[in-house]
């Protein structure tokens, strides 16, 4: 959705590995209002323009694909596209109706562009699910990439949203990635409770005084379904807001 930075540099660069000397890389840039719920960020999301547009050129970008809503969408618009299994979770129970926002846009986005390989980040897991299970049910010819998470040297998950934190809000918000790898930690010695595990994750969360949590959840990483018991295929995920801004994480348990 735009104000790019490393993390997405690094979607271009695997872009182009796959696309080697023949093919094309194409950026879309789509702040899209139909997966923003009421009274969300969509008016005020960080939209810098001239500096995507140099970020693009600099990473050797070939097309970059803006469109406006205008020209995305309808007045009168009655079709959208709906996942409702694995939407049924996690950022799915706690903003109904983004996944079918999200479903919408990136469907749209395929018949426009016609990629062969479309590359998307692991930060939002359960989207990178999702859309993975639209490509295969509704037989999209497309090659789904998931690169894993691009963090800031302190840990914590790069986002265009991170520019949204005040000092004190940036500075606390490291105790996510403190939170997830000690959740690792418990795991690997033994823990899997996946109450006990959550529950520690949320104390560790607690101690960051501007932190208010929006969920602690424990699911299956192909089902997304809750879980009980860790076992193999685990994820971990949270959402936790500082402030206004609201950061989401992951990370895979062994």
């Amino acid at each position: 959705m735009g104000a790019l930075h490393k993390a997405h540099l690094k979607l271009i660069e695997v872009a182009r590995e796959r696309a080697k000397g023949d093919g094309e890389v194409v950026v879309s840039i789509f702040v899209n209002p139909l997966q923003f719920e009421p009274g969300s960020d969509y008016e005020r999301y960080p939209r810098p323009e001239k500096a995507d547009e140099d970020f693009c050129r600099s990473a050797g970008v070939d097309l970059l694909f803006r469109p406006s809503s205008a020209e995305m969408y309808f007045g009168d618009r009655s079709v959208l596209v709906e996942e409702t299994s694995l939407s049924n979770t996690l950022e799915g129970t706690a903003r109904p109706g983004h996944f079918r926002g999200v479903c919408t846009v990136v469907a749209k986005l395929f018949n426009i562009l016609s990629p062969n390989v479309a590359v998307f980040g692991e930060k939002d897991f359960q989207q990178l699910a999702i859309v993975r299970r639209m490509v295969r049910d509704l037989n999209f010819d497309i090659e789904i990439i998931g690169v894993p998470t691009v963090r800031e040297e302190d840990g914590l998950a790069c986002s265009s949203r991170n520019q949204y934190l005040k000092p004190d809000e940036r500075k606390q918000a490291t105790v996510l990635r403190e939170a997830l790898l000690k959740a690792s930690g418990r795991v690997c010695a033994g823990d899997v409770l996946a109450a006990r595990i959550i529950a520690d994750v949320r104390e560790t969360i607690a101690q960051a005084p501007l932190a208010r949590i929006d969920y602690v959840d424990l699911v299956n990483a192909e089902s997304l379904h809750p879980l009980e018991t860790i076992g193999p295929n685990s994820l971990l995920a949270l959402a936790v807001f500082f402030g206004k801004t609201r950061l989401i994480d992951n990370i895979r348990l062994p």
